[in-house]
C-alpha cells in the first residue's frame, strides 16, 4: 500500500524540473559541465530521500538525509552560478532556486530532530 510522503513526492518532482531544465541548457545553450553537475545533485536529492526511506537504522537514516540536505545546497549553488553565468533566466531560476531552498528547510529540519532525538 502507497503511504504519501511529502518529502519524497517534492524531491521527485523537484528532480524532473531539473532533468527538463538540463534537457533546455544543454540543446539550447550548448552548456554541459555546469548543468551536469546540477543534474547529478539535483537528482540526488530525492535519490537519498528514497534511501533514507528504507533506512535499516536511525543512524542510517540520518546519514541519508544529511546528504540529501548537502545535495540540495549544492543545487542552490549551482542554480546560483548558472544565472549568473546568463545560462537561465531570472524566473527559472527562482522558481528552481525556491523549490531546492523548501527541500533544504525541510531536510534540516528533519536532520535537526533526528540527531536531538538520538543523543
Amino acid at each position: 500500500m502507497y503511504k504519501y510522503n511529502p518529502l519524497s513526492e517534492k524531491s521527485y518532482e523537484f528532480a524532473l524540473k531539473i532533468i527538463n531544465s538540463y534537457k533546455l541548457l544543454t540543446v539550447e545553450k550548448r552548456e554541459y559541465v555546469l548543468s551536469k553537475q546540477l543534474l547529478r545533485c539535483g537528482t540526488a536529492i530525492g535519490a537519498n530521500v528514497a534511501e533514507a526511506n528504507g533506512a535499516i537504522s536511525k543512524a542510517d537514516f540520518s546519514a541519508k538525509i544529511s546528504i540529501a540536505y548537502k545535495e540540495s545546497l549544492e543545487a542552490k549553488y549551482w542554480l546560483s552560478l548558472l544565472k549568473d553565468s546568463d545560462f537561465i533566466v531570472v524566473e527559472e531560476f527562482n522558481r528552481l532556486f525556491e523549490d531546492a531552498d523548501e527541500l533544504s528547510k525541510i531536510l534540516f529540519s528533519i536532520l535537526k530532530s533526528t540527531r536531538l532525538n538520538s543523543d
